[in-house]
């Protein structure tokens, strides 16, 4: 799989949009200035809203699919994708769970859904449930960006320190999130059909 860093983002745009030269004559900096200016308009991070349970559910089925073959068992990794289908997400909208969607061109390229602890005995007040970007917009620091969102946003309502969960096995995840400061503070088995995988608990300040 080959993942799009900044320069290929830069690409995508100007491909769908034209070259992205400005009107006025300006040299190739001052149009690769213009160009980058343009993409950051095109990325957003919002709130999760109804008539996004589509896309939302496309990027759980492909970032799932790229993160845990191999990991989780085939069968069992196929049976909790397909759970989580658009109706799993439009009820997890309606019910006002915390799940934010990065947005770019006006298409959900990832996801992230937080909000209290759910292990009282981890002394972490919230938690980041899932993040989650579609493979082709992996390595260009959109990930970093929702990490960010959704840590401002527990801090807003009160969760000053949280974890986050991530199985042992996905690499780019545990190397993520050690990236970002996290310190490991607890491991624990979690079962997969007849096997057992590890889950690796990062603490954040």
């Amino acid at each position: 799989m080959a993942y799009v860093g900044a320069n290929a983002l830069l690409r995508r745009f100007k491909k769908k949009n034209g070259d992205g030269s400005p009107s006025s004559p300006c040299g190739a900096g001052a149009r690769g200035r213009n160009l980058r200016s343009m993409v950051e308009t095109v990325i957003s991070i919002r709130p999760a809203r109804l008539g996004d349970e589509v896309q939302i559910a496309s990027v759980h089925d492909a970032a799932w699919s790229d993160a845990y073959q191999g990991v989780i068992p085939g069968k069992e990794l196929r049976r909790m994708i397909q759970r989580r289908g658009p109706a799993w997400w439009r009820q997890a909208i309606r019910g006002g769970s915390r799940l934010m969607v990065l947005d770019f061109a006006d298409k959900v390229a990832g996801y992230a859904s937080y909000g209290r602890n759910r292990m009282p005995t981890l002394a972490y007040t919230g938690e980041i449930f899932e993040l989650y970007l579609a493979p082709e917009y992996q390595g260009a620091g959109l990930g970093r960006r929702m990490f960010t969102a959704a840590r401002d946003d527990l801090a807003a309502h009160g969760y000053l320190s949280f974890v986050v969960w991530a199985l042992a096995g996905n690499d780019r995840a545990l190397d993520f999130y050690r990236r970002l400061g996290g310190a490991v503070v607890r491991r624990a088995p979690e079962r997969f059909g007849g096997e057992t995988r590890e889950r690796v608990a990062f603490g954040f300040e």
